[in-house]
């Protein structure tokens, strides 16, 4: 079996075997492929929101400063090989090809999980590509998730809020807990801004692990009364400036550069900014429509979508019409009552053959909490309805899920390779 889309349905068919905390699989796995993780340094980024962003900027700037860089992230957005990058580019076809063939007699053995044997492809790929440092995201969690095999010289964890409860813990204490389990013994962690309980707990971990913390209180993200093309940002007073839009990205930009500073103090300030300038990070408020103000952002959880949504406030005086698709493992209780008042018109849809909740499920639940919503099946007609009602005046918001990604850039045009087409 040879052709790559039927290698990619048997990885994809390793879904079956469900979400599996605990790193038994992933270490057997790595031990008959050669231990690949070993031969690389790297940078392990775990929290709740921002960290693929801030992995983006860390490997746009690493590669900006002739590092060869690795880059793992999840989920992807369009094709499987988005999630595995080394200085950019998604990992090739004939390589997955190559993994899987020769290891799948392992992944079977072993009953590896999609997420388990992925990662394991990273690494291995990873090796072969003779990474100077791969920069990880973890994929769910931190103590228990499979990444947490790494032995990196520097860990990163972004802002933690609820999700995952189900798995990770049903306070913020719990999931602090877990998402601090990627810190390492005498390894220094760089620390976003968090909130006070998460922080007490996240420092006491350290303190136990002999661990440095490297805070990133010196700084500022300056945003402005109307959306603009890029969001500037303050360390120790020097300006910097990402292309990617909100505050919240600002604050994942200042992660970032502190991390970047801490792992490699030479690396002039002009690297840095070009490295953010070339950050190309999609589904982050990403305008869709080249003149209509149409976004579409990734955010699938109560705290992204509260920030998303007070973003929207603070440049429109109008309410956003939104389309709003989420997730089945999503807790609706948390995010309704953010959406409550926040939206001129809600569209609630499905995306077939996806892992989105049922359109009709949607919104019921949303009617019982108070909250007017449209249900649109068809996902075209939605985003028809949306475009046309978009004004200069009234912005319109797709959200809810990575999964969506898919059918909205093909809506409005937009291919990974050429931008919009």
């Amino acid at each position: 079996m040879d052709n790559i889309v039927d290698q990619l349905e048997y990885l994809f068919a390793l879904e079956r075997r469900g979400i599996k905390v605990g790193l038994e699989h992933t270490y057997q796995l790595l031990g008959q492929i050669g231990n690949p993780q070993q031969s690389f340094n790297s940078i392990h980024v775990a929290g709740t929101n921002g960290k693929g962003s801030t992995c983006a900027n860390l490997a746009s700037i690493l590669k900006n400063a002739n590092y060869t860089v690795g880059l793992y992230t999840s989920p992807h957005l369009v094709h499987f090989n988005e999630r595995i990058r080394v200085n950019g580019l998604p990992i090739p076809d004939d390589y997955i090809l190559k993994y899987i063939s020769r290891f799948r007699q392992h992944i079977e053995a072993i009953k590896t999980t999609f997420f388990e044997a992925t990662t394991a492809m990273a690494f291995w790929y990873f090796e072969k590509r003779n990474v100077d440092i791969a920069i990880v995201e973890t994929g769910l969690g931190g103590r228990l998730d499979s990444t947490n095999v790494l032995n990196p010289i520097q860990t990163i964890i972004t802002p933690i809020a609820f999700d995952h409860s189900d798995i990770l813990g049903k306070t913020i204490e719990e999931i602090a807990f877990e998402k601090g389990g990627i810190i390492k013994s005498r390894t220094p962690l760089i620390l976003a801004k968090q909130k006070p309980v998460v922080k007490k707990i996240l420092l006491n971990i350290a303190k136990q692990k002999n661990s440095s913390v490297i805070t990133c209180n010196n700084s500022s993200v300056k945003t402005t009364a109307q959306i603009t093309t890029s969001t500037k940002f303050y360390i120790n007073g020097i300006p910097f400036y990402t292309p990617l839009k909100g505050y919240h990205q600002g604050m994942n930009a200042v992660t970032s550069v502190v991390s970047i500073n801490h792992f490699d103090p030479k690396i002039p300030k002009e690297v840095i900014q070009n490295g953010l300038s070339n950050v190309f990070w999609p589904g982050r408020l990403q305008q869709m429509d080249t003149i209509k103000p149409i976004y579409y952002d990734v955010a699938h959880n109560a705290h992204g979508i509260h920030t998303i949504l007070h973003m929207f406030r603070s440049w429109w005086k109008k309410k956003p019409i939104g389309i709003l698709a989420l997730k089945t493992d999503k807790n609706i209780n948390l995010i309704a009552p953010i959406l409550k008042d926040s939206f001129s018109e809600l569209i609630v849809t499905s995306f077939p053959d996806t892992k989105t909740l049922p359109a009709e499920t949607l919104r019921k639940t949303l009617i019982r909490e108070g909250i007017p919503c449209t249900m649109i099946n068809d996902v075209n007609i939605a985003l028809t309805t949306l475009k046309e009602n978009v004004n200069n005046n009234t912005p319109g918001l797709i959200f809810g899920s990575h999964y969506i990604a898919n059918t909205v850039f093909e809506y409005f045009s937009f291919s990974f390779d050429n931008g919009f087409i």
